[in-house]
Formats: structure tokens, sequence, C-alpha cells
């Protein structure tokens, strides 16, 4: 989501002023000596009324003054984007997925998009979910390239905190294969999916 805006904050009995910003899975502040980090599924009640935004959770009650954007903060927090609205699948796209072990994630894509294939590359893939558990299996990135159109992107899939394949590590090897990273999501509770996309100036022209 990546909201932002600077307002006043009272939790516990403090007041403090600052800066919120709402992500895709957390509501966090930073101001003064006060400091929040709210993720969605720890909240019990979310509400907007008069212009403040209340958030219920274990410690207590934070509220936000936001003005006119509380109400749709409360509603992104309420209502927030799944994963192939984050990915930003459409009904056009053929997709490729190699070694991707979210049944329900595979179900959900069948359900939007032309062209599912699974387990192997189709040609002018719109996008290709790559799930990989070792830096090692990086080095594939290069030849799945060659299966993206132009202006496809090669999302790669990795579980969460595993030194066995580091964030640098998955930059590093989107790197070597000529791709630019543009944009990560979290994919589910264990996992973390990376987007690149060949380089603009790379592209082959029609």
């Amino acid at each position: 989501m990546g909201a932002e805006a600077d307002c006043a904050v009272r939790f516990k009995g403090k007041s403090a002023t600052g800066r919120a910003r709402l992500e895709t899975e957390v509501l966090q502040f930073r101001g003064g000596d006060l400091r929040l980090s709210i993720p969605f599924k720890e909240m019990s009640k979310v509400s907007a009324h008069g212009g403040t935004l209340s958030v219920a959770f274990a410690d207590g009650t934070a509220a936000f003054d936001l003005g006119d954007a509380a109400a749709k903060w409360a509603s992104k927090i309420l209502n927030p984007p799944s994963r192939l609205t984050k990915i930003g699948a459409t009904p056009e796209w053929r997709v490729s997925a190699l070694g991707v072990t979210d049944v329900s994630f595979l179900r959900e894509l069948a359900q939007i998009v032309s062209t599912l294939s699974i387990g192997r590359t189709v040609k002018d893939s719109d996008a290709i979910f790559f799930e990989a558990d070792k830096a090692g299996a990086l080095t594939r990135l290069e030849k799945l390239k060659g299966s993206l159109k132009p202006n496809g992107a090669l999302w790669v899939i990795r579980p969460k905190g595993r030194p066995e394949i580091s964030e640098q590590a998955t930059m590093a090897a989107g790197k070597a294969a000529g791709l630019v990273d543009v944009k990560v999501v979290a994919f589910s509770t264990t996992h973390t999916a990376e987007k690149f996309v060949i380089p603009v100036k790379a592209r082959a022209k029609p």
C-alpha cells in the first residue's frame, strides 16, 4: 500500500506527533518517544470516526488523527488486497509456474488467467513464478528470462528469513541474469515474492 501521513497519535495516555505508514500487512508510527508497528493480523478492532482511526490490539488501542484519510486507511486494513491484486494478475495473462508449492495460489491463478502452465515454461509468458529454496537454484533465472514477454515479469518466491537463499543473493542473481528488481510482496506467512523485469533498454522491439 505504502500510504504515509503526518499525524498525532494517542496511545496508553501518551500523545505524539510523527509519521504513520500503512504497509501491506502492518501499520507503523514513528514520532517522539512513540514507536508502533501493528500487524493487521494482530488487530482485534479497526474503526474510523470523526477523522480518527482507532486500532485495538493486544497492547491497547491506538488513535491516529488522520482527518479525511482515516476512513480510507480503515477500509484498506479491513479489506487488504489479495495476492493476485498485489501481483497485478489479469485475465489475459499467460503464466508459467515452476516449483510453486502453494497449491491454493495455483488454484487462484487458474481461476483468473487465460493460460497456466505448471512445471514447464510457455513462450511469451506474461509472468513466470519460480519458487526456490536455495541460492543455487537462482542460476536458472537467465534461462527463464528467455520465456518472458519483453514487458513480462519473473517472480522469485523464496522462504522468509532463510540463510540458504537471502534477499541479497536473490537480488544479485537477478542482476547477473540481466534483470532488475522492481517490487517485493508478502506472498504468504512463510514466503516472499520478488519481481524482476527486463530493463526497458534491453527489451526487443516488436
